[in-house]
């Protein structure tokens, strides 16, 4: 049987990645339906080599270009931010990976999960906004929910060591980021330009701030607690500098399984595809001798004030998660445009936090709202400061 794998997000890195992955595994993978917001060249390249049926561009004003650039009747183009949910609901798509960062792809996702695919999710927001109505929709129709990111595929692998209530404990493995021995006033004083400078990943100015903060381990506890049904009191994050190990699981009977890997995003796209096979891909593994040793350390919470924070939203659950997302993407745009200081990403986070009436039980679009009113808070708060 071929998979049939349709990517929303394929001109972003996840999705370059996933198309060298599924090029190298060759027969029983193919790419049935590709998305992008604009990047039009980069889309029609990837047509033109890997022959999907189906495209969508997002930003309807670029559908005019991407016809120009394909000129084939055989290829069916979509237009406008409905067409992902339309890609996800291909009765002809049995997998659909996402890696659409921010609340855009979240009716997609729900929508591929209530059609009873595979999901492959690579961003953190599909399960931290929305996980209660995810897992739920998943639950009811079957739906697989796999991770791609690199800490959490490792702990589904880790467990497939036991039975899920074995786990005592999940430890999530952090990087550091470029503070990670600083503390808490030596951090105050830090430039964008420090900030972006992560010493282990190649990444995007968003997604290197949030490890600057550690935001983006923060919401990897929310993630992690949805998508292994584990109480938040049984995750813990260490620091581990040379991101070697993704990720470990603790089990009842004090095994500790750890799954390792070179920092390369192919291996767990691959696994989340394969699954439950494994297959030459063009990961490589990690050479233990050269690599010498292997570091760990607790975060300071103090200086991270993401991480405790994660622990109080992931106990409200209800809005709060979405909240505590959308206020530091508005505060990492309002950093980045040198509007505010790095120290204060995480104090308008917090301020939102304080400020927002927390609902549970909500819909998605109660779930969207909530998202707009905290970029609409920290804009005016970002003004204020």
């Amino acid at each position: 049987m071929v998979r049939r794998i349709a990517i929303l997000g394929s001109t972003g890195s996840i999705g370059a990645n996933a198309l060298r992955v599924i090029e190298g595994l060759g027969e029983g993978y193919s790419v049935f339906a590709l998305s992008a917001h604009s990047k039009v060249e980069l889309l029609a390249e990837q047509v033109r080599t890997f022959r999907p049926k189906v495209v969508a561009i997002t930003d309807a004003s670029c559908r005019r270009r991407l016809v120009e650039l394909l000129g084939d009747p055989d290829v069916e183009i979509l237009s406008g931010p409905e067409s992902l949910v339309a890609l996800a609901k291909l009765d002809e798509v049995d997998t659909v990976l996402t890696a659409i960062v921010g609340a855009a792809g979240l009716p997609a996702v729900l929508a591929a999960a209530k059609k009873g695919k595979r999901l492959a999710i690579a961003n953190k927001e599909p399960l931290v906004i929305a996980g209660e109505l995810l897992m739920a929709e998943a639950a009811r129709s079957g739906s697989e929910i796999l991770p791609v990111d690199s800490e959490h595929s490792a702990i589904f692998q880790a467990m497939q060591a036991g039975k899920q209530a074995e786990v005592a404990r999940i430890i999530l493995t952090a990087s550091g980021g470029p503070f990670r021995e600083l503390s808490a006033e030596e951090i105050r004083g830090v430039t964008l330009e420090q900030a972006l400078a992560h010493p282990t990943w190649d990444m995007g100015p968003k997604i290197s701030i949030d490890s600057a903060t550690m935001m983006n381990k923060a919401l990897e506890i929310i993630e992690a607690s949805w998508l292994f049904d584990v109480p938040v009191e049984k995750i813990e994050v260490l620091i581990h500098p040379e991101s070697i190990v993704h990720s470990l699981v603790e089990f009842v009977d004090a095994s500790v399984i750890a799954q390792l890997g070179e920092p390369d995003m192919c291996l767990p796209i691959q696994y989340a595809l394969t699954y439950p096979d494994r297959l030459p891909g063009p990961a490589k593994a990690p050479q233990l001798a050269e690599i010498g040793s292997l570091n760990f350390s607790r975060p300071d919470p103090e200086a991270f004030r993401a991480l405790p924070l994660a622990y109080e939203v992931s106990r409200t659950c209800g809005t709060a998660a979405v909240v505590f997302n959308a206020a530091n993407e508005a505060a990492v745009e309002e950093f980045l445009a040198g509007r505010i200081k790095f120290v204060n990403i995480l104090e308008l986070v917090e301020d939102c936090l304080n400020k927002h009436d927390v609902k549970t039980g909500v819909s998605l679009e109660e779930l969207l709202e909530a998202d707009e009113w905290a970029r609409r808070q920290v804009a005016a708060l970002a003004c204020s400061a």
